[in-house]
Formats: structure tokens, C-alpha cells, sequence
């Protein structure tokens, strides 16, 4: 059974710091993960994904040199790490996996979903 297991959200004052995590489990075969983020009111969007088999990732321009994705050597458990947040990051992030040879980091080429992990940046 596919499950995606997130945990680390909560609330933080703006400027600080959240390290999001993922634990994978019944993953067979999957070749990417990702996390996405809908804020309240808006379509969801990718925030950063990583190829299991070189750890080679992308993330979203907004986000880079702020958080950075990384992946267990055991490939189960998927990070965010989070850092300088602003009250615009806040919102339900999901983390998600992909089976598709280059899925990017396009949401509709994931097909196993977490149940998404509130983050909440207070200004």
C-alpha cells in the first residue's frame, strides 16, 4: 500500500525556519518526489522535486536560495528545508511521487499524494 506521510508544519514567525518531512512507504519503482503547495484561495504549485536515482532537483525560482529538497539515502523519507519564511509561504504543502521517467515537476505526473501538512508564517 502507497502511503506518503508528512509531519514538521506548523506556525512560525516570519524569518524563521520549518523542516518538512515525508515518510515514504509501499513506494515501488518511483522515480521522482516532489513538494507542491496550495495556499488558500489558489491553484497549487510546485515548490521542489528531486530524482531518486541522481538526487538532481529543481526548485522554484521564488524559493531558491531559501529552501532546499533532499532525499534519504534509504530513498524513504523526503525533506524541505525551509528557511527565511514569509507570510506568502504559507499554505497546505503536499509532498508527492512520481512514476513517470521526467515527470519535472509537474503535478499531474504525480500520482501518489500525502495528505498535505499545514505551514502557517505569521508577519
Amino acid at each position: 500500500q502507497v502511503q506518503l506521510v508528512e509531519s514538521g508544519g506548523g506556525s512560525v514567525q516570519a524569518g524563521g525556519s520549518l523542516r518538512l518531512s515525508c515518510a515514504a512507504s509501499g513506494l515501488t519503482d518511483y522515480t521522482h518526489l516532489g513538494w507542491f503547495r496550495q495556499a488558500s484561495g489558489k491553484e497549487r504549485e510546485a515548490i521542489s522535486c528531486i530524482n531518486k536515482a541522481d538526487s538532481r532537483s529543481w526548485t522554484n525560482a521564488a524559493k531558491n536560495g531559501r529552501f532546499a529538497i533532499s532525499i534519504d539515502n534509504a530513498k524513504t523519507r523526503l525533506f524541505l528545508q525551509m528557511n527565511s519564511l514569509k507570510p506568502e509561504d504559507s499554505g497546505v504543502y503536499f509532498c508527492a511521487a512520481s512514476w513517470r521517467v521526467r515527470p519535472q515537476c509537474d503535478e499531474y505526473q504525480y500520482g501518489a499524494w500525502a495528505q498535505g501538512i499545514q505551514v502557517t508564517v505569521q508577519s
